[in-house]
């Protein structure tokens, strides 16, 4: 999909995001894998800032996303929760940061969207610092044969409507980036994963 494209699906998304009433089994995922954030942290695709509230205290955040209209919204969102954070209007796909930047970089449910996720992935291996952390909570093709048969079928349709891929292995797209994992835990048939992992 062209790119201006994807950044209006986003756009149109946005009041939507900030008003998502996730259930309460991924408030503890956003929990669980937040509360090790530590230092400086570079979020990627920070979307309307669902993940604010679970920021432990004295981190500063710099939140990325290519939709102005989200980063609005999480700019709110980080008054509401007293997050220390700059917010850059920027594709990810294209940005730079020097090497070892990071203490931590978060990513949750931006993996769907790129169009080169093994770029990202090489890009936040080289950013974040030796002794920091990588935490992400992605989704994918299910482990279920038959549950990830509807996913292929309806995966043509989810992208057009809200830009996200379903289809894609997050487990072998982590492995093959070389990333050192830690820890996983999978969920809902294995289409969600919560990884802790250091760089390569």
């Amino acid at each position: 999909m062209e790119k201006q494209k994807l950044i209006r699906i986003f756009d149109k998304q946005a009041t939507q995001y900030e008003k998502k009433r996730e259930n309460p089994e991924q408030h503890r995922w956003r929990q669980h894998l937040l509360s090790h954030a530590k230092g400086e942290v570079l979020e990627l695709a920070v979307g309307a800032g669902a993940n604010f509230p679970f920021y432990p205290p004295a981190i500063k955040v710099t939140a990325t996303d290519f939709s102005d209209t989200m980063l609005e919204k999480a700019k709110r969102a980080a008054k509401q929760y007293h997050i220390d954070g700059e917010f850059l209007c920027s594709d990810i796909e294209e940005m730079n940061f020097s090497d070892q930047s990071f203490d931590t970089i978060v990513s949750t449910l931006s993996f769907c969207s790129y169009d080169n996720p093994s770029m990202v992935l090489d890009k936040i291996n080289r950013w974040c610092r030796p002794d920091g952390q990588i935490l992400l909570m992605e989704h994918g093709i299910s482990s279920n044969l038959a549950f990830s048969t509807v996913q292929k079928v309806l995966n043509p349709l989810l992208y057009r409507a809200y830009g996200c891929h379903h289809t894609r292995n997050i487990m072998e797209l982590i492995r093959e980036s070389g990333l050192k994992i830690n820890k996983v835990e999978s969920y809902w048939l294995n289409t969600v994963h919560l990884i802790w992992a250091n760089p390569r």
